[in-house]
């Protein structure tokens, strides 16, 4: 078990997985000193419960706008991060924030593809790119420390069973969904890629799939309650190493083939 993480920012955590991961963070029991919750609208309907949850806890939970579509709201939100974190760096991301843009061949246009490739594949990329200095910074801060950890500088890209191409003969006629499977396919590589390219800097990279959980996305039919996916992501957040970087897992850290 790893120690604790300082700082995390979750992106999409106005509800569903981002909500719980913020809830079953501040709630476990070494809290993080900074939790940054970004989410598109913080004073909408939608986020009312993750600013009830920030009331609660207002020495660990800031919540920032973010949009995940916007390179200048990502811009603005590295910004607030670094005057809040004053000096040190950031320790996690989680990039939460995903569209599930379902769709057959036939009811699949333009359009909907580059929705969800906007949402699932360029904002993550802005992100990592953003915020890179402060996760070097993060990473900088333990010299002696040649191991990779998400309490030192990781970034976790969520994603999904649906994006591995090895598995998808078996699971496509399921869940056809053409731009959800293809964006986060392409998420992957992305994984990949900064997991090479930012090993240099120490900083661990990886994708994981929460399952098949309740939410709005996942519809009521799913098996996973919401706790009991983010308590089992967790557990493996909390355990990863550099052999897990440029990988994709599941909630339980099982590898799921690309």
């Amino acid at each position: 078990m790893a120690s604790r993480i300082d700082s995390v920012l979750v992106t999409g955590s106005n509800r569903g997985i981002g909500l719980e991961l913020v809830r079953q963070l501040v709630d476990s029991p070494s809290p993080p000193v900074e939790i940054f919750a970004g989410c598109r609208d913080p004073y909408g309907l939608r986020s009312q419960d993750l600013q009830e949850l920030a009331q609660k806890h207002q020495d660990v939970i800031t919540v920032v706008q973010l949009d995940t579509t916007s390179p200048t709201s990502i811009t603005e939100a590295s910004k607030l991060v670094e005057a809040k974190l004053n000096g040190k760096g950031l320790n996690l991301i989680i990039n939460n924030a995903g569209v599930y843009i379902p769709g057959s061949l036939a009811e699949t246009g333009k359009q909907e593809m580059v929705d969800a490739y906007t949402t699932n594949v360029v904002g993550p990329m802005l992100i990592a790119k953003d915020f890179h200095p402060l996760l070097c910074k993060a990473a900088a801060q333990f010299p002696h420390q040649t191991s990779m950890s998400c309490s030192r500088s990781a970034i976790i890209n969520v994603s999904t069973l649906l994006s591995s191409i090895t598995r998808c003969p078996a699971n496509f006629s399921l869940s056809p969904m053409y731009p959800y499977r293809v964006s986060k396919a392409a998420l992957n590589m992305l994984t990949c890629c900064l997991a090479e390219d930012l090993k240099k800097d120490g900083i661990l990279v990886m994708s994981l799939h929460p399952g098949w959980v309740q939410t709005e996305m996942g519809g009521p039919k799913a098996p996973l309650t919401t706790a009991e996916s983010i308590s089992s992501m967790m557990k493996v957040i909390t355990s990863l190493t550099e052999k897990e970087s440029g990988t994709l897992l599941d909630w339980e850290g099982k590898k799921i083939p690309w």
